[in-house]
């Protein structure tokens, strides 16, 4: 498949004047109900990639041929710009150059490599640490190199801005920077203070995840050239509730007529592409 054009209008996002809210998506199914529905972007996060596919908690134990399986069945689906969460790139600098190349081959318009040191490494209290910076940078450089589509976004991501400081994190996103990455994704910031430092040490759109709900204003965010911010990874949640409750409704004796909350027909023949497939049985069986 061709991905260019996707890849252009995630650029576009970037380059435009305002912030956009991507839609958490995690199978074909939800990518085709956010393009539906008008999400200029998609987000397809590592969490929601070890739930989806192994229904297991985001300790880093998705590997990277699951994770880019299912990208690619989440990009050939429609023609949502997907942006996906690559972690740390798998392992090392050489790692990330593999992932950048698998995630590239498999459609999606932009992916994040994390300066946190993953998985988590054996400690009292368990906590989670980050790269030097230095490592950190080795990891973004050899990101860019490995592109081979330009059109790629490459967004360096880190969450020094909730564990560490905000120098801290201005230092890291100068130096990736530096490296040449497209955009800077910064994870856990607290305040417009801290945000409006963060703004005026680059010159790179900036992408949020997780920021405070004091940050959750469109028109603010749209003139601090922020210009994508998570709102979270609510729809995988909301689907393993809708599951949840119709399974243990049938189990306690509902009549499938009478469930609650089930979509209609017309919608699943709407996400599924039905009247494509109609088309084609009669073009090619009858």
């Amino acid at each position: 498949m061709r991905w260019n054009e996707r890849r252009e209008r995630f650029r576009a996002v970037l380059s435009g004047d305002r912030c956009v809210h991507p839609g958490s998506v995690f199978d074909p199914i939800s990518a085709r109900i956010a393009e539906d529905l008008g999400f200029e972007v998609g987000m397809f996060a590592g969490s929601v990639a070890s739930l989806t596919v192994l229904g297991a908690p985001d300790l880093i134990v998705l590997t990277l041929s699951e994770f880019a399986d299912q990208a690619h069945r989440i990009c050939r689906a429609g023609n949502l710009p997907l942006l996906v969460d690559a972690d740390h790139g798998y392992g090392n600098a050489l790692n990330v150059m593999r992932t950048v190349e698998e995630l590239e081959n498999a459609g999606v318009s932009a992916l994040s490599i994390e300066d946190t040191r993953l998985p988590t490494s054996h400690a009292k209290d368990g906590a989670s640490a980050l790269l030097t910076i230095e490592e950190g940078a080795g990891k973004m450089r050899a990101a860019v190199q490995a592109r081979r589509d330009p059109g790629l976004v490459i967004a360096g991501r880190t969450s020094a801005t909730s564990m560490s400081t905000i120098e801290d994190a201005i230092e890291r996103g100068k130096a990736y920077e530096a490296e040449g990455v497209d955009a800077l994704f910064f994870i856990g910031v607290k305040s417009r203070e801290d945000l409006d430092k963060l703004v005026d040490a680059t010159s790179l759109p900036i992408i949020l995840g997780g920021p405070a709900k004091e940050l959750i204003d469109p028109d603010y965010l749209s003139g601090r050239n922020v210009r994508v911010c998570l709102q979270g990874h609510q729809p995988f949640a909301a689907a393993v509730q809708a599951v949840h409750d119709t399974l243990k409704a049938l189990r306690e004796g509902t009549k499938p007529s009478d469930l609650q909350g089930v979509a209609s027909s017309d919608l699943m023949k709407r996400v599924t592409k039905g009247a494509d497939y109609d088309g084609w049985r009669e073009d090619y069986l009858n």
